[in-house]
């Protein structure tokens, strides 16, 4: 058959004009995984109201196998994240989110992608924007963890000593995709070679990182990070998420005053 009709969940990413009326959307499912889709409709039209960026719900589409088109039959929004669109940085940090989904095809889970992204939006949408910071850091972290490129934060890549243990700082050994112990990066060929691109965390830091994999969401989101610990781990996390992504990223790039 050249035509059928389904149900899926989806995450709008975002929407290009095509002709007058019409609009191309793209759209995160999590059996599919990034999909494009034709919306049908001018300014007025109710579908056309719902289907905005970062909306959450149940996707109604038609697909045509022989013309080898989709379209949005109907999109039913359970989550429209209203301060997503009223809060520059919670906009920007989904944006930056969607785009490193979108670089890393879905890091090859769609299902899982779909899963933490979803719960991104709705968890910087409840809160505010100084948690909604810390939130994109857990993302960040667990999203490394779906790529397969999370390193190690309790033993030290050199020594195998532990980490949490100690309370100065740790040194990321880039080519080693690992954390040193102070002791260890002092006589690290890396430190000599390309000291002033180096990233260290303190304990505060460290210890978040760990608590992000061993806690529950609901008991890491208590926990506080210290301003000055907050800000060495976005710059950390920021490089890594980049690195894998193989390119520099344009909502990096364009946010860089915003994230």
């Amino acid at each position: 058959m050249g035509e059928r009709n389904r149900e899926t969940q989806g995450i709008i990413f975002s929407l290009r004009q095509q002709g007058e009326q019409n609009r191309i959307v793209t759209v995160l499912t999590p059996d599919q995984g990034i999909i494009n889709c034709m919306l049908y409709g001018g300014p007025k039209s109710r579908l056309r109201s719902l289907v905005q960026p970062f909306n959450i719900g149940s996707l109604y589409l038609y697909t045509d196998n022989i013309k080898k088109s989709t379209k949005i039959s109907d999109f039913d929004a359970k989550k429209i994240h209203m301060s997503l669109r009223e809060n520059l940085y919670k906009s920007w940090a989904a944006t930056l989110a969607s785009e490193i989904v979108l670089k890393t095809k879905c890091a090859g889970d769609s299902k899982s992608a779909f899963i933490l992204l979803s719960a991104l939006l709705d968890g910087i949408d409840a809160v505010s924007e100084e948690e909604a910071r810390l939130g994109m850091l857990r993302f960040l972290w667990r999203y490394l963890g779906l790529l397969g490129i999370q390193p190690d934060v309790r033993e030290c890549i050199s020594c195998g000593t532990s980490l949490l243990a100690k309370e100065h700082h740790v040194y990321f050994m880039e080519n080693q995709n690992g954390f040193a112990c102070a002791d260890c990066f002092s006589y690290s060929a890396e430190r000599l070679q390309n000291e002033s691109a180096m990233f260290s965390l303190d304990i505060h830091g460290l210890t978040y990182l760990a608590a992000i994999n061993e806690l529950t969401p609901g008991k890491v989101r208590e926990l506080i990070l210290p301003a000055e610990s907050a800000y060495k781990l976005k710059r950390f996390l920021y490089h890594l998420i980049e690195k894998s992504c193989g390119t520099r990223l344009e909502t990096l790039e364009s946010g860089a005053g915003i994230l």
